[in-house]
């Protein structure tokens, strides 16, 4: 099995909306380098979702996204989650 096709059965147990969290992260990694921090309400401004949803959905992304790893990082009036390419 490819890894295409290993990301794509694995985001099929997603949501929609954490499909759609996943994807985004995993462009904003590649195009940050390899490795970013950020924070909630930055991701839901950016795919129209409440940091709120975010916070949940990052959960569901930590254990079945592939190509990419989340941590919750800190929180400093919202949550700071460390992305990184894999």
């Amino acid at each position: 099995m490819s890894a295409t096709q290993t990301a794509e059965t694995t985001t099929q147990n997603l949501s929609p909306k954490a499909q759609k969290l996943a994807q985004y992260l995993r462009n904003e990694v590649t195009q940050n380098g390899g490795e970013m921090y950020i924070k909630s309400k930055f991701i839901a401004d950016d795919v129209e979702l409440s940091a709120k949803e975010i916070g949940a959905l990052m959960l569901r992304v930590q254990e079945h996204a592939q190509n990419i790893t989340v941590e919750k990082w800190s929180y400093t009036a919202a949550t700071t989650w460390r992305i990184k390419a894999l």
